[in-house]
């Protein structure tokens, strides 16, 4: 069961003045109507009733959408006073904010912890100077490591956000992201591979033929050592690619506002789905290292192949099978010779998978 639960606020382009290539901010949040605190107060009021009775151990109220302390600071604190007026009062646990490394300096940091902010994401995007010219961000890696050291010295929980396959990026300089994000060793992170949205310059790019999307299996790819780079020091991914909402889908015809394959609603599942295959295929090896490196077996079966099971907890069945079953099609392949049985046990931890005789 869910343990956690976030209230979603969007503040559509408030405060960001400026124009990544990548930004449609009005097909991101689906909003066009500006946001105030009054509706803030609706929002979380609206929410806490259907959360009620479902055992959950945080509340969260996380203002999305755009960048947050790029607004004037007495808006700011019309929006947290909100916030922190429920925290205050026990309805929620956390306050939870995103927003820009250019837009943090001490006198933002010193209101944000004025009004009991817990978590800010930045949305770094790269760490590479040259990918983050051409995207138009507008601010340079200094900026950065300027705004984590500052958040980490006021105490915040931080975290990084990375896009992948961004203008002039490459698998090399994302996973070069990806480790110079555990050097900073944020609490979180989220990775999203870059979208071509309409009405946005990075479509313009496209139609111009100055900007190639990464091939879909290369993303999955890079992402997913991505992935194990910063869970393995520790750091929780919270997001893998972008979610669903009524404009940014996968279906076909004028009114979508994603440009061809550049989204996939189940990307985690593909990302997470790929490292499991990774770790069951290095397991089959390491189990039978002659018949694998001879493939005598798959010359000449013998009348009872050996069979092997793959177990991993419920929630991360799915992941083992792969998306669409690609996983289990792949080792019925690749191993004729092997018979696999595909089990569940939720005595292991989430991630963990055992593959044993």
């Amino acid at each position: 069961m869910k343990k956690h639960a976030i209230i979603p606020v969007f503040i559509p382009h408030k405060g960001c003045p400026n124009d990544c290539v990548f930004c449609n901010q009005k097909a991101i949040t689906a909003r066009t109507a500006d946001v105030y605190p009054e509706d803030v107060e609706k929002i979380i009021n609206e929410y806490l009733p259907t959360l009620e009775g479902r055992g959950l151990e945080e509340i969260e109220i996380a203002f999305f959408g755009g960048s947050f302390t790029g607004i004037p600071i007495e808006e700011q604190s019309a929006f947290l006073e909100v916030a922190k007026k429920y925290k205050d009062a026990g309805k929620i646990d956390r306050i939870h904010l995103s927003t820009r490394p250019d837009y943090i300096d001490r006198r933002i940091l010193d209101n944000l912890r004025k009004y009991d902010v817990d978590v800010i994401e930045l949305g770094v995007q790269s760490f590479d100077e040259e990918v983050l010219l051409a995207s138009n961000r507008g601010h340079s890696v200094k900026a950065v490591y300027d705004a984590c050291t500052l958040i980490r010295e006021y105490g915040f929980t931080l975290g990084i956000q990375l896009m992948i396959g961004l203008p002039l990026d490459n698998r090399e300089k994302s996973i070069e992201s990806a480790r110079k994000t555990v050097e900073i060793g944020p609490e979180i992170a989220r990775l999203y591979p870059t979208v071509i949205l309409k009405d946005t310059e990075l479509y313009e790019m496209y139609k111009r033929g100055e900007y190639t999307p990464e091939n879909h299996d290369e993303m999955v790819v890079t992402v997913a050592e991505m992935y194990k780079i910063l869970t393995g020091a520790g750091i929780n991914v919270i997001r893998v690619g972008l979610k669903s909402t009524d404009l940014i889908n996968d279906g076909d015809g004028e009114d979508s506002a994603v440009i061809g394959n550049s989204y996939h609603p189940a990307f985690r599942q593909l990302v997470e789905g790929a490292i499991a295959k990774e770790k069951i295929d290095e397991r089959i090896k390491e189990m039978f290292p002659d018949a694998v490196s001879k493939g005598y077996w798959d010359e000449d079966p013998p009348s009872l192949c050996p069979l092997i099971k793959v177990i991993s907890n419920s929630r991360d069945f799915s992941n083992i099978i792969g998306h669409k079953g690609v996983n289990k099609k792949y080792f019925e392949n690749e191993y004729l010779w092997l018979n696999i049985r595909y089990e569940k046990d939720n005595t292991l931890a989430d991630g963990e998978l055992v593959v044993v005789k």
